[in-house]
C-alpha cells in the first residue's frame, strides 16, 4: 500500500464535528474573570445531555465529595472553574471517543475508557509532581488519541500490515504507523486540536505523547500525558494494538521527578477510583 499524504487526512479532520457551541461558550466563560457560576449554569442549561453527563462525572468517586452534587452551580462552587471546564470537555467528546475502532482493535467504549483513564492518571500525576495546571493535563490526556477517530477507516485496511511490522521488526506501534502511512495518529490528533482552537501546549502534548523528548512549548505537560497513556496501557485499559511494544520514556519520568514506586502508587489510586464504574458510563 502506498503512503497517504497527511494533507489528504485534513478533509476527514474537517468532517469531524466542531465542539458544541455550549462547550465553546463555557470555555470562554471560565477564562473570563468577570464570569459567575450563574453565567456558566445558564449556558449549560441549553444542553441537558451534556449537563447530565457533567453531573454524573462530578459525582463520581474520582472527585470524592461526600455529598451529592445536585446542580451545575454546586459543581462550580465545589470544583472550581478549571475543573468544571475539563469535565464539560469530557462530557462533550464522550460520544466521539466511544465508537468502535476496528482499525485499532478497540471495541465500543474502549477508546473512551482509555481516554478517561489517561485523563484521570494525568491529573493524579500533575498533582504528585506539583504541575500548576492539573486540569490542563486532564484535558490534554483525554484527547491524546483523538486522531484514531480520524484514522480508523484507513487503519482497517492496514491493520494486519501494522501488526506484522510491529511483531516482525520489534518496533513500536507508532513507528509502524509512520513507516506504513507516512504519519501517525498523534500528528492527526494535533490537527484536530488545532481545529478546536485548543492551546498550543495541548496541541503539542497530543502530537508528541509517544515521543515527549521533542516537546518545547511545555515539556512537563507532554511528559505527563505520555506517562498517563503508558500507565493505562500497562493496566490493559483500552490498549488495542497501540499497546504493542509501548516504550516508556525514562526522560519523561526524570523530568517529572517520578520513580517506579510513585507510578505504582498512582496505579493503586486509579484502581480504587475505577471501582466506581459511573466515571465511564456514556449515558
Amino acid at each position: 500500500m502506498g503512503k497517504i499524504s497527511l494533507e489528504s487526512i485534513v478533509e476527514a479532520v474537517n468532517d469531524l464535528p466542531a465542539l458544541p457551541q455550549v462547550v465553546v461558550q463555557v470555555i470562554k466563560l471560565t477564562e473570563d474573570p468577570d464570569s459567575t457560576a450563574q453565567d456558566i449554569n445558564n449556558v449549560l442549561n441549553q444542553d441537558q445531555a451534556i449537563t447530565a453527563r457533567v453531573l454524573k462525572m462530578a459525582n463520581s468517586a474520582f472527585y470524592g465529595f461526600p455529598r451529592r452534587i445536585g446542580s451545575v452551580t454546586d459543581a462550580i462552587i465545589l470544583l472550581g472553574f478549571r475543573t468544571l471546564r475539563s469535565i464539560v470537555m469530557a462530557a462533550s467528546v464522550s460520544d466521539i471517543l466511544s465508537k468502535e475502532m476496528e482499525g485499532y482493535a478497540l471495541e465500543y467504549g474502549e477508546l473512551w475508557r482509555h481516554s478517561q483513564c489517561s485523563a484521570m492518571a494525568a491529573r493524579l500525576i500533575a498533582r504528585k509532581c506539583k504541575f500548576a495546571f492539573p486540569d490542563l493535563a486532564y484535558t490534554a490526556a483525554l484527547l491524546h488519541d483523538i486522531g484514531k477517530v480520524i484514522l480508523n477507516n484507513t487503519m482497517k485496511e492496514t491493520y494486519r500490515e501494522v501488526v506484522a511490522r510491529v511483531t516482525e521488526d520489534s518496533i513500536s506501534f507508532i513507528e509502524a504507523e509512520n513507516k506504513i502511512l507516512g504519519f501517525n495518529h498523534a500528528e492527526v490528533g494535533a490537527r484536530v486540536a488545532e481545529k478546536w482552537n485548543l492551546p498550543p501546549e495541548t496541541v503539542e502534548a497530543i502530537q508528541l505523547h509517544h515521543s515527549p523528548e521533542g516537546a518545547q512549548v511545555n515539556p512537563r505537560l507532554t511528559a505527563i500525558v505520555h506517562l498517563a497513556d503508558a500507565i493505562c496501557v500497562s493496566m490493559g485499559i483500552g490498549m488495542g494494538i497501540d499497546g504493542l511494544l509501548y516504550p516508556i520514556s525514562g526522560e519523561a519520568m526524570q523530568l517529572l521527578g517520578l520513580d517506579e514506586v510513585e507510578i505504582e502508587n498512582i496505579i493503586s489510586e486509579l484502581i480504587d477510583v475505577f471501582a466506581d464504574q459511573q466515571i465511564f458510563e456514556l449515558k
